[in-house]
């Protein structure tokens, strides 16, 4: 069930809302909770059944772990690294089990039969924030929490499936805060519309720019170099729409019933070097990779050397984390890389000009997620290289010729604006990063909103594009994140 579906929006969604609150209203507030986890599990077993059972096991196990900590003393330890292990090793059965099948039998020159198997949604989040608890539990302890608003915390719906990664300080006080238990007007007016927000960014930019990104690399043999820089762009653009809506959608939805989900993008491709970049890209995944791997290692308190390693470290990680492939880890390093030079620059004193730092940084972010996305090396290497192959012909060839390239996006239309014509895939980009590169974004939006008649004529104009957008979720539609 996704957020832009008719059954989540129509259905799902005002059926939880209304027993949350008449619950808490009439009853008290521990059925509410008992409420929105059975709410929760049947979001999540709406996608595949036996997620369930994983699920289910995993949260009973780490709950488990976490009490035998809190109350151990001598054993504390040994039993956190036990919970780490347990986290680690499921994710890496289920995400990584055939990615090292297939290079052991690449280098010993093997047969071993791969297990085909499929990662349950959002396992790689939600291995990260019970690593976290399991953590946390060692060092400050967390013997306070009932077992259900454990599980709340772990299968909250909005941030389920691909966050943000929460901390359990942040996000179970709020259960138990009392002035949450009603329905605050403002919230819900603010929810609704940093969800329409999101909504729009999906369906609307990212599901269209989404189109030619795959068409560009199915076809990526044949691409001009026109093609090629349109293919990387689309799918920059597609990645920041969906990934940014998906995380708008998730606020929005938990400020429907009182609680703050931390911000997960804050104009990212606005950034003028790779070390602002991540401060503003997935922000969590930054947050918990720099608590929970960073600083243990020794952060930048052992020496140069040393931090330059724990960045590169940290960097190997976020890409293996995102996919078992080549390709993930080399984008990991690309950007691990490119921090570490960041750093070294700094130490010249050099300033560069505002416009140059921030093209650059751009330009590089946009080749790396060539990498990302490419389902092979030989894939990302081909598009890259016709990328930096100067061609006027091609140039003059693209508004002019048909493109094979495309030829697929003549099946769908913008208000009878076919998604092939050269000066619809050109505007429609120039548009989508205008947008990223310029205005407010979608949390200084929602911070700035006032609630006078600007904002009501505002709220309508939002309406108005969310009617586009349902009207687009006819199209089929599936969020990037889920797939990691």
């Amino acid at each position: 069930m996704l957020f832009n579906s008719f059954e989540f929006i129509f259905l799902f969604l005002p059926i939880t809302f209304i027993i949350y609150f008449l619950l808490n209203r009439f009853r008290n507030q521990q059925y509410a909770i008992y409420w929105l986890v059975l709410s929760s599990l049947f979001f999540y077993g709406y996608f595949k059944l036996t997620y369930l059972a994983i699920i289910t096991i995993s949260i009973v196990v780490n709950f488990a772990l976490s009490r035998v900590i809190n109350t151990n003393n001598r054993w504390r330890k040994t039993y956190m690294i036990i919970g780490v292990a347990f986290n680690i090793l499921i994710l890496c059965y289920y995400k990584y089990t055939d990615f090292f099948i297939e290079n052991i039998n690449s280098l010993l020159g093997t047969n071993i039969a791969l297990l085909h198997l499929l990662l349950p949604l959002g396992l790689s989040f939600i291995t990260f924030q019970q690593i976290a608890f399991i953590v946390d539990s060692y060092r400050d302890g967390t013997a306070h929490y009932k077992f259900s608003h454990y599980a709340l915390f772990i299968l909250f719906f909005p941030q389920l499936i691909a966050g943000p990664i929460v901390q359990h300080d942040e996000m179970l006080p709020q259960y138990d805060t009392k002035e949450n238990r009603k329905v605050i007007h403002e919230h819900v007016a603010r929810g609704i519309f940093i969800f329409a927000i999101g909504l729009v960014k999906k369906v609307v930019i990212a599901d269209t720019v989404g189109i030619w990104a795959n068409e560009g690399f199915a076809n990526y043999s044949n691409l001009s170099f026109v093609e090629a820089w349109i293919t990387s762009l689309s799918y920059t653009v597609q990645l920041y729409y969906d990934f940014s809506g998906y995380s708008d959608m998730a606020i929005g939805l938990a400020l429907l019933f009182n609680i703050k989900l931390p911000v997960n993008f804050y104009s990212p491709y606005k950034a003028r070097n790779i070390q602002e970049f991540w401060k503003k890209w997935h922000m969590t995944l930054n947050r918990f990779l720099t608590t929970y791997v960073y600083f243990p290692l020794g952060g930048n308190r052992k020496g140069a050397f040393r931090t330059y390693i724990n960045i590169l470290i940290i960097f190997f990680i976020s890409g293996f984390w995102h996919g078992a492939g080549w390709n993930f880890i080399l984008w990991g390093l690309l950007h691990g890389f490119a921090s570490v030079v960041v750093r070294l620059f700094s130490k010249t004193g050099i300033k560069l000009p505002y416009l140059l730092s921030w093209f650059m940084t751009f330009q590089f972010v946009n080749i790396a997620w060539v990498y990302f996305r490419a389902t092979s090396m030989e894939q990302a290497n081909t598009i890259i290289a016709k990328m930096f192959t100067p061609d006027m012909t091609a140039i003059n060839n693209f508004f002019t010729e048909p493109h094979t390239s495309f030829a697929q996006a003549e099946a769908f239309n913008i208000l009878g604006l076919s998604l092939s014509d050269p000066l619809v895939i050109v505007v429609g980009l120039l548009i989508a990063l205008v947008i990223a590169f310029t205005t407010l974004n979608s949390i200084q939006l929602m911070d700035k909103m006032k609630f006078n008649w600007g904002a009501i004529i505002y709220t309508q104009c939002m309406i108005a594009l969310v009617l586009v957008s349902i009207y687009y979720m006819q199209k089929n539609s599936i969020f990037l994140y889920f797939n990691f």
